[in-house]
Formats: C-alpha cells, structure tokens, sequence
C-alpha cells in the first residue's frame, strides 16, 4: 500500500475504486471483524473509518471479535498497510491476519477495508489514464524501503486489471483507492494527490448495482436431488442467488444447464460469506459445475453471467447427491 504523502509500502504485494468481481461478498452480508492485537485507539479508528462505507454499501461489519470472523486485523508498524481482497479473505488461516493497518495515515484504514470489500487500487483500473515512467518507477521502488523485483514492481503498480475482471467506473483521480505517486513516476509529471476520504464517485459506486445496492436479493430454494431449476440472466449485471439445505454428509454437486456463459460462487454452511469454491467452465460446455463433500447445513449458490457488462441469457440449475 501506499503510505499517502510518503513512500510506497505496500505489504508483502497482498492487495491489488473498481470492484473485482470474483471477490464480491454477497449482497446485504454481515462482515465480522476480529482484532488482534491494536491500542484502543488504533482500534477506534478503524471501527470509524470501516463506517465510512456502510451508509452506501449494502453490507454491515460486526466488531465481535468473533474467532471465525472474515476481517482479522493487526497492527504490525513493520508490515506497512495491507488487506486482502474480498472473500480472499476466507482462504486464509483463522489464527492469521487478513489484514495489517501498520500506519493510520489519513483515510489508510478506510482504503484497507475498500479492499476487504471488493475494491482494487484506482491505479490499477483499466480506464485510468496514467502512463508510468516505468524506468523511474522501476528504479525507485527497487531500492529502500521496498527492495522489491521487477515482477513485484509489475505486480503491485505497472500492470492494470484486464477489463473482464473487473467492474467499474471511468478513473476517480479522487478514490480513496489512489494513492500519491510522484510526478516523476507518470509520463505527464503530474502525480497524483493523497485521497483522505471517500470520493463523491466512491460513494456513488460502491451502492450502485455493479457492488453493493440497497435492493438484496432474495434466495431462490432448491430441493437436492429434486431436479432443475429454469432461470434466466435477465439484466446485464444480475446476479441470481439460491440456497439449498444438505441434511446428511457426503459428496454434493451443483451444476448449471444450457447454453448461456455462466460462473457459480458456492458458499456455507450456514453462512452467505464463506467461500466454500467457485468454478466457471467446468461442467458442459460453457457451464459451472461444483462437487465437493459437505457437512449439515443451509448453502448458497450465487451465478452472474461471464460477461458482466452485456451478457444475459436462460440457465437450468440443480442440486444432486
């Protein structure tokens, strides 16, 4: 990350306002937030700065330090400012962090959780307009205190999200999720400025339909083993949610049916925020198809077309064991 008015310090390469959508939580989620570690006022702005998002985004962060919370943070001044992204966060070990708020700078905690939302780096953003010097930037970021290696240079700074990964607005050149950069490090020399707070465009985007809006989706239910579903990709954008209850243990798989391009996020037990695995083309032809062994519980299949932008079209979807 980069400490704003400071030097880059960007932790250990961990995180990447655009919304990659592979890490979206799903609509109207209840995020726990567990501290480890951190001086009460450190924590305190954290808890007020995570805030800053939840009048827009159809989301809630439930500071209970709960042992299988999704957000666990540090507070480590040797390991920079870092989080994953999204439900990244749900691959990580419980007993470690997923994110570090090393410095509070400014709006940093707030950047941080843009990412445990869903949100990139605005530098990042495929529609941005900045054209980097990439011998200076190479230069510089190879030296103190990064040290880092072409490869974590491209990584981190150079290389922008191809447009299919991603959705997003025209470049906020005042995002919270951009950071200062130098003028000697863009083509133009003009550098950009330290964003301290959420941008009118951040707010606008993060309760808009391409993230987090305010009308949640309602679960369609599925009978395991009780045949497919017709449904249909009717909007550009929509996502469909379903939810199935596994009343014994064993091998379950859930697959789409058709012609239509779509992926599938499946998660649970008992909880629309844990990730249990994802698949895009793996059942026939351009379907999704997930089998994996499951214990008792409530689960929940979410399937958007590929094409995020255009696409739409009928889909079948069933559960059998």
């Amino acid at each position: 990350m980069l400490r704003p008015h400071h030097t880059l310090q960007i932790g250990e390469g961990r995180a990447r306002a655009i919304i990659v959508v592979r890490n979206l939580w799903i609509n109207g989620s209840k995020l726990h937030v567990r501290f480890m570690g951190g001086t009460p006022a450190e924590q305190a702005t954290a808890r007020e700065q995570a805030n800053w998002w939840t009048p827009y985004a159809n989301l809630t962060f439930e500071f209970d330090n709960a042992p299988d919370a999704e957000i666990r943070i540090t507070f480590d001044p040797n390991d920079g400012a870092w989080s994953y992204i999204g439900t990244d966060c749900k691959s990580i070990p419980r007993d470690q962090p997923t994110m570090n708020l090393g410095f509070l700078d400014g709006g940093t905690a707030a950047h941080e959780f843009g990412h445990a939302i869903g949100l990139a780096h605005e530098h990042q953003n495929p529609a941005g307009g900045i054209e980097w010097n990439e011998e200076v930037v190479l230069r510089d970021l190879a030296g103190p205190p990064n040290f880092w290696t072409p490869d974590q240079i491209r990584h981190n700074v150079l290389e922008k999200y191809s447009a299919d990964q991603i959705r997003g607005t025209q470049f906020d050149p005042d995002s919270i999720m951009l950071y200062f950069f130098p003028g000697s490090w863009v083509k133009s020399g003009m550098g950009t400025k330290a964003n301290d707070v959420l941008s009118a465009l951040d707010k606008a985007f993060i309760a808009s339909e391409k993230a987090y809006p305010r009308t949640t989706v309602q679960a369609v239910e599925l009978q395991v083993n009780g045949g497919a579903k017709q449904a249909a990709i009717g909007v550009a954008g929509e996502e469909d949610l379903y939810k199935f209850t596994v009343s014994s243990s064993g091998r379950y798989i859930v697959e789409t049916g058709g012609q239509t391009d779509v992926v599938m996020k499946l998660f649970g037990p008992n909880s629309p925020t844990s990730l249990i695995d994802e698949d895009d083309d793996g059942g026939a032809g351009l379907n999704s198809r997930i089998v994996s062994n499951l214990v008792p519980g409530q689960y929940y299949a979410q399937i958007r077309h590929y094409n995020k932008a255009g696409g739409t079209g009928t889909y079948s979807i069933r559960v059998k064991r």
